[in-house]
């Protein structure tokens, strides 16, 4: 669970990052979340953009892929959604709080 803090600090260091992937008219589906899963693994923060033609309210397509992808929730501003998961890679530089 993150603090206010660190959900601001993820938000700003998200501010400068492009989106991953796209959610479409497919919804969440299993190919999503795989690709999400391997990118998160190595970037720790992600950002999803959802499109205008899918079906899907943003904010409750956050919590769903958060929750299947075991990652923080960290906010959804527009159609944007911003994602955190520590990597378990020793490779990956970390972010600091």
């Amino acid at each position: 669970m993150l603090t206010s803090k660190q959900r601001s600090n993820l938000r700003s260091i998200a501010s400068n990052i492009d989106p991953v992937t796209q959610v479409g008219k497919l919804g969440v589906n299993d190919s999503l979340i795989e690709s999400l899963d391997k990118a998160i693994e190595k970037r720790e923060l992600i950002k999803v953009t959802v499109l205008e033609n899918s079906d899907l309210v943003p904010k409750e397509a956050g919590f769903e892929i958060a929750e299947k992808l075991g990652a923080e929730f960290v906010c959804a501003t527009g159609r944007k959604l911003v994602f955190y998961r520590r990597s378990k890679s020793q490779k990956v530089e970390h972010i600091q709080f």
